[in-house]
């Protein structure tokens, strides 16, 4: 179910969405009809990951998954625009970047795999060029992250990635509901990928949904799931070592600051004997008086208890030089990864066929 706004919410911004609806439709004639110019790169591939809903569909994941899917067999590159980082332009990452210089999620993936080229730039354009130009050998594949509305480049594979919870065929144009361009925009991905998939879904929800998306023939469909993995101590050196049975007969205290924090809190509801979960907004970064409200929270449960949070905001949390010392042996990351309902071997066979085939023409360019 998509995330509803008010009726009289509805009325009231429904002349707002229109000019926005318009806004966006004219900027995408622009490109479709080449008066703005999308480019296409000579001798690299590019896959474009992103959505058109405002909120978490699980780019970073997916974005990791196709990066450990590629980087044994293609020299590649992660160009993320680095989201609320504090710097700007263009930053190559290194193994002493931080999250406030790259973004928390470059940052994660960085720290994931050291050996693959990280960078971040609003301007994909420029940041495919300089990472050409700075890194060598230079990459063979680009994955761009975040990139559907990024449109002066064109990619040679274009992934859209729907949350299942919140489908676009039941949302409405921004700031009516939460789509960033309309329904129609969909048609541009190569491959469709629903995201989130609850654990118990049916194959009848699935043909209901593919049916509900209305692809065309060229469009290829896939169903995901989020596959969490059990939680990790953020900081081992000093960390509480968890009582036999885990946290079955603990209360927890769940922080994030994510677009869609609902799926992680379930999950970790299924962890522990109680939580009570603090929301941020998405990409947060903590301070002080966080910090004194989660402290101030086992004051008054009259306990420590057991921090626990995504991956993501964890990432900010040990960048943090004035993190509590007290606090550091509580808290304990959930990672996660991304789960295929059926078909990934095809999936896979199909993206690296993209790629094959975009070398090919490549050589057959150079020739």
């Amino acid at each position: 179910m998509a995330r509803e706004r008010s009726l009289i919410a509805r009325i009231l911004l429904s002349p707002v969405a229109l000019c926005y609806r318009l806004g966006v439709g004219v900027r995408n004639w622009m490109f479709d009809t080449g008066i703005l110019p999308s480019r296409k790169f000579e001798n690299t591939t590019v896959i474009s990951i992103g959505n058109i809903t405002m909120g978490g569909t699980g780019k970073t994941p997916f974005t990791e998954y196709i990066v450990n899917m590629l980087m044994g067999e293609y020299r590649t590159a992660i160009l993320s625009r680095g989201y609320k980082r504090k710097t700007s332009g263009y930053v190559l990452a290194t193994g002493q970047s931080s999250a406030r210089e790259i973004g928390d999620e470059p940052f994660q993936m960085k720290r994931k795999f050291p050996g693959v080229t990280v960078a971040v730039d609003g301007n994909r354009r420029r940041g495919i060029n300089k990472t050409r130009q700075e890194v060598t050998p230079r990459p063979d594949v680009f994955v761009l992250d975040d990139a559907f509305q990024h449109r002066y480049v064109s990619p040679d594979v274009s992934i859209l990635l729907v949350d299942y919870n919140n489908l676009i065929t039941d949302d409405r144009i921004f700031p009516m509901g939460w789509l960033r361009e309309p329904l129609k925009s969909k048609d541009r991905a190569n491959i469709v990928v629903v995201t989130k998939c609850p654990a118990d879904i049916k194959p009848i929800d699935l043909r209901v949904t593919r049916k509900e998306l209305h692809l065309y023939p060229y469009q290829e469909l896939y169903f995901t799931q989020i596959d969490y993995h059990e939680p990790v101590p953020l900081f081992p050196g000093v960390a509480r070592v968890m009582k036999p049975g885990g946290l079955a007969h603990e209360k927890v205290l769940t922080i994030s600051a994510i677009a869609s924090p609902a799926p992680f809190e379930q999950h970790t509801a299924t962890l522990c004997g109680g939580q009570t979960c603090l929301r941020y907004a998405d990409h947060h970064f903590f301070r002080k008086k966080d910090y004194k409200a989660w402290k101030k929270h086992m004051e008054t449960e009259g306990r420590e208890c057991l921090i626990l949070t995504t991956e993501k905001d964890a990432m900010r949390m040990l960048q943090d030089e004035k993190f509590p010392a007290e606090l550091k042996p509580l808290v304990y990351y959930i990672p996660l990864n991304v789960k295929f309902i059926a078909d990934e071997d095809k999936f896979r066979t199909r993206l690296n066929e993209y790629i094959r085939k975009n070398q090919r023409y490549m050589q057959i360019s150079k020739e």
